[in-house]
């Protein structure tokens, strides 16, 4: 299996270059700071990763487009039995912004 930086690499060739963050539960572009709501954005794709040691810890990395055209990836590190705040994000984003 690729490991996440083979992934974003490739996403980085293709133009997804800008990096985000969830700043009070809103998608950040950390260069330009302009903040998205989940109904902003669309998921290009979205790839999973399993823990080594673990499968239940994993990680998920989204690519996304804006309603601007500001394109990256962000990635988000998941387990099930805790919450997370970009888990909660990215679970707000409408079904049809869903590409993938």
């Amino acid at each position: 299996m690729k490991n996440e930086s083979v992934i974003i690499e490739r996403y980085e060739k293709e133009g997804y270059t800008s990096v985000y963050s969830i700043i009070n539960n809103q998608l950040m572009d950390m260069d330009t700071k302009k903040s998205y709501t989940p109904n902003d954005i669309q998921i290009i794709a979205e790839h999973r990763f399993e823990g080594m040691s673990n499968p239940s810890d994993m990680s998920l990395l989204y690519v996304v487009d804006t309603q601007d055209n500001s394109k990256g990836t962000i990635l988000v590190n998941y387990n099930p039995s805790e919450s997370s705040k970009m888990a909660d994000f990215f679970q707000q984003v409408p079904k049809e912004n869903y590409k993938s």
